[in-house]
């Protein structure tokens, strides 16, 4: 790039690329904005009220973000929400961004300190901010943040009460996975006992009844509390009648139990092989780990049902335990583009649907036409499906291709097949595709030319109505001015002409219905002379 480099040339570059970042960042967040505010307009365009299966504007664009940015549902909708902040209530800093004369990480920490500030009172502060970074040359995050929090105490002071009152209702625990083969809790801990404690954590927070008004982040964390004391955790509805009432908290009277699932290869199992394997809630561990595990827990083989599997079975909704253990370590996260919520958590949901009335003429309940959808994408394809929405197409590999509603084609490949050869065997390689580029073309040039000659026929029905509603309106307006005429001339009498009969008849209506079609054509007629 440079023939002879300079220190001052190479800083200059850096300041460029860095402004030229921060112009493509605004870009890129302005077409997101953009294609929210589309969405959201077709979402509330619908007719009726969809309840449950309304799928908003915002699911909407989050979901197609995700996938053209390959990132997860969170991150995606992390995204969406910080373009909506910029288009609506920093369009000062965004003119900033988009200048190149503040960088992504400053726009990020005044979109966070600022999402709880009132909409009226946004302006103030937007236009504070963009006031203030003008007149910086130079400045760190920690400035950055004390100042937009010094404009929110004195803008916006009750801002500051919602983030602590949003702090103490978010409280929960967090389980992050190490890339030593570790887990990441308050202490580090090994894998296998930071996910079984993960798990413990769930179901205890699951043990309350529905009226429970805690969230389940809540409900985790205060678990904690009753796990530190060796006790139930205690539902807090403070409903006398409450199934999930524990009248005389005890401390529990055995080790807990529940599942984790750990896959792995029999050689690795049995210590033929170093192969790593997969835990449920963490990822890939090594093999000793596999062996611990192995040691105390009940093994079960897992395969693809067989090709000849039962008939029967493929015309239940339900799959069967087999079938469905199978497809969620195929599978092992959500197969929408992006997702990485794990599959065990997930549906698993029929890829041509099933039919309940006829089965035989639906979706088979086999492996080859069941995927795992998180509950999120699930409901996406359900309600947004279609022509206009998100279509689906699964091959007997596993591989699920999905078409976006803007036409864009994604390919989502099992993981549990990128990891264990066995699974990829299990799955089929996938047919070879040898194409011919002049061959596909012909063939789509002679689809075009068949769509547009059995359109041509329709389009000319089309235009000879459209003629023939113009010419009788033309006859209307023809015949009613002779009958205005004839009432100049005759001053109200009628025409004793044995033609144009009709000069006597009322005013015709010059306009034609929707529904109006030519009246029959007669081989005799004449053409009629004006009645004077």
């Amino acid at each position: 790039m440079f023939e002879e480099p300079l220190a001052g040339d190479l800083l200059t570059e850096v300041e460029q690329c860095r402004r030229e970042e921060s112009a493509l960042i605004a870009r890129r967040m302005a077409a997101i904005a953009g294609l929210l505010w589309l969405r959201t307009a077709e979402a509330e365009g619908i007719d009726g009220d969809p309840g449950y299966a309304l799928i908003t504007g915002f699911a909407r664009a989050s979901a197609e973000v995700g996938a053209a940015l390959n990132t997860t549902p969170t991150a995606a909708s992390a995204i969406v929400a910080q373009a909506e902040a910029l288009d609506t209530r920093l369009p000062e800093v965004t003119s900033l961004l988009s200048d190149g004369r503040i960088d992504w990480p400053t726009a990020e920490a005044i979109i966070r300190r600022t999402e709880l500030v009132d909409a009226d009172l946004m302006p103030q502060i937007d236009q504070r901010l963009a006031t203030k970074l003008s007149t910086w040359q130079s400045w760190s995050r920690r400035r950055v943040i004390d100042a937009a929090d010094a404009a929110i105490a004195v803008i916006d002071p009750e801002a500051a009460k919602k983030r602590r009152i949003k702090a103490d209702t978010e409280r929960h625990v967090t389980i992050t996975a190490q890339p030593n083969g570790m887990a990441k809790m308050v202490a580090s801990l090994p894998a296998p006992v930071a996910a079984m404690f993960d798990k413990h954590l769930t179901e205890m927070a699951a043990s309350v009844c529905a009226d429970d008004p805690r969230t389940t982040a809540q409900r985790r964390a205060d678990a904690i509390d009753a796990l530190r004391v060796g006790r139930d955790l205690a539902c807090a509805c403070g409903r006398a009648d409450c199934p999930s009432r524990i009248a005389d908290p005890a401390p529990h009277s055995g080790a807990p139990r529940f599942v984790i699932n750990v896959i792995a290869t029999d050689a690795t199992v049995v210590g033929r092989s170093d192969e790593p394997g997969h835990l449920e809630g963490y990822g890939v561990i090594d093999a000793d780990q596999v062996r611990q595990i192995a040691d105390t827990a009940i093994l079960r083989p897992v395969g693809p049902p067989p090709t000849n599997a039962d008939v029967a079975a493929s015309l239940r909704y339900q799959p069967s335990a087999a079938v469905e253990r199978w497809i969620r370590c195929r599978d092992l996260r959500c197969r929408f583009p992006g997702c990485d919520r794990p599959a065990w958590r997930a549906d698993v949901d029929h890829t041509v649907p099933f039919d309940h009335d006829d089965p035989r003429t639906g979706g088979p309940t086999l492996g080859t036409n069941l995927g795992c959808y998180c509950r999120q994408h699930h409901r996406l394809k359900t309600f947004h499906g279609g022509p206009d929405g998100w279509r689906d197409e699964q091959a007997a590999d596993g591989t699920i291709t999905w078409t976006s509603p803007t036409g864009r084609v994604y390919r989502s490949t099992p993981d549990g097949a990128e990891l264990f050869d066995d699974i990829a065997a299990a799955c089929g390689a996938p047919t070879l595709r040898f194409g011919n580029r002049r061959r596909e073309k012909a063939a789509r040039v002679a689809a075009a030319r068949r769509a547009m000659h059995a359109k041509a026929a329709a389009n000319e029905r089309t235009l000879a109505l459209n003629r023939a509603r113009h010419h009788e309106i033309d006859i209307r307006k023809w015949r009613n001015d002779m009958r205005r005429k004839l009432l100049v001339f005759k001053g109200g009498a009628s025409s004793t002409s044995p033609w144009c009969t009709w000069a006597n008849d009322p005013l015709e209506d010059e306009f034609v219905s929707a529904d109006w079609r030519p009246p029959p054509p007669q081989a005799d007629a004449t053409p009629d002379d004006p009645p004077f």
